[in-house]
């Protein structure tokens, strides 16, 4: 595995998931991220062991291991002033300074970027909000179901008009990580612009900001045209404009979706896979203007014929068809999918209490086919003493550090 990062030391004073799944990629990607969390309560996050009518073992946590794999973590209360002249010693020997904590925190703190680059002027100073830095909600706090979803309009977009309330979130950390690693991306101009320029950047990405660029398309689109299109309660077979793009039902339940926005130079393929090899030569569906015209009783054809065959004869039949389409799974589907899998999209870590392996979703990137190696999140403070010896601290200072309570 290529590491891109190594050598490199990240210092991450952050909780929860979004701007720790930055660190968790930089992590990967093979810098030596330090995370710092408090003592006695650690990171927040570890507090919560309950998902979906799930209780976890809050030492075997998939909700720990998502945001911190590859990381090694170090008790320090940085409330204290000793615990914060530690923070500067540790960040003197680092590249990146990782946070999430609200200005006024940061103030209080003193972990501003005054006072981390103080302790080292060439440090990246890098921050994940809810809502940006800038602006009358810079101070507001948020999670990825508030500013990511709610705030954005993407909550409305995806609900249709006559529901009571728009949906809410139901994949957890959805905005996070999709923020967290935009949040790496940027960490990783600010460090290519520094090895050529000399120059160290304060980074800054929000759950808004990523939220907007992901929706950016139809908010172009949107804002441009002066209006939004009303999303639709889902139904079973084909748009009314296109006989090609909608979700079908097969004879035992499942779902196979079309998205082919191009048909004309794949109707008579597209028509071939489903046993309607006759429809092709219908100048009814000729070309895609035709098609789109008598879209209603192409589409009827489509569902019919896949409602007599089940999923898995779909699934394997339309491997050879030309045009996008798509078996509908679930999540516990694609951690057995073929295509996940060789394409490396989980990776396993030990557990601590030697339970077994947790499969762990990877990173979306790969260098030279090699996928990411990570290990396991680890304990908090589990790496305190370990790395205070690197420092160059000497054993009476790290216990009195440990009386005073600055170190766990």
């Amino acid at each position: 595995m290529t590491q891109i990062l190594k050598g490199i030391r990240v210092l991450e004073v952050a909780q929860y998931m979004f701007v720790p799944t930055c660190g968790a990629i930089l992590a990967d990607w093979g810098a030596d991220v330090i995370k710092v969390e408090h003592p006695l309560r650690g990171d927040t996050q570890r507090g919560f062991v309950t998902i979906g009518g799930m209780t976890f073992d809050p030492t075997v946590n998939p909700m720990i291991e998502h945001p911190n794999r590859g990381k090694r973590s170090v008790g320090i209360d940085i409330s204290t002033a000793e615990g914060q002249r530690l923070l500067y010693e540790l960040a003197a020997t680092a590249d990146v300074f990782l946070t999430n904590y609200l200005p006024d925190a940061r103030a209080k703190l003193n972990i501003d970027v005054a006072h981390i680059r103080a302790a080292n002027p060439a440090i990246i100073y890098a921050r994940g909000s809810a809502y940006g830095d800038k602006g009358p909600d810079r101070e507001r706090g948020g999670f990825d179901g508030t500013a990511f979803w709610s705030h954005s309009g993407i909550a409305r977009a995806l609900s249709p008009a006559d529901m009571e309330v728009p949906l809410m979130c139901n994949i957890g950390a959805f905005g996070d990580s999709i923020s967290g690693m935009n949040l790496a991306g940027g960490i990783m101009g600010a460090l290519f612009h520094r090895d050529r320029t000399g120059e160290a950047l304060e980074v800054d990405v929000s759950l808004l900001g990523s939220a907007a660029w992901a929706s950016g398309s139809a908010i172009n689109t949107f804002t441009h045209g002066g209006r939004m299109t009303v999303a639709q309660m889902p139904r079973a077979g084909a748009s009314a404009v296109n006989p090609f793009m909608g979700n079908f039902l097969t004879s035992d339940g499942g779902t196979i979706s079309l998205f082919i926005m191009a048909p004309g130079p794949v109707i008579r393929d597209t028509f071939a896979h489903f046993g309607l090899e006759e429809a092709a030569d219908d100048p009814r569906f000729a070309d895609a203007r035709a098609l789109f015209a008598h879209a209603g009783p192409a589409g009827a054809m489509i569902a019919t014929a896949i409602a007599a065959k089940p999923f898995a004869y779909w699934r394997d039949h339309l491997r050879t068809m030309k045009g996008q389409w798509a078996a509908v799974q679930s999540f516990l589907d694609l951690a057995q999918d073929a295509q996940a899998l060789a394409n490396d999209l989980f990776f396993e870590v030990e557990t601590i209490d030697g339970s077994g392996p947790m499969r762990i979703v990877r990173g979306p990137v790969q260098y030279n086919h090699q996928p990411t190696v990570s290990t396991r999140a680890p304990q908090a403070s589990e790496h305190t003493e370990t790395l205070l010896l690197e420092l160059g601290l000497e054993w009476d200072r790290i216990e009195r550090l440990k009386a005073c309570g600055a170190i766990a």
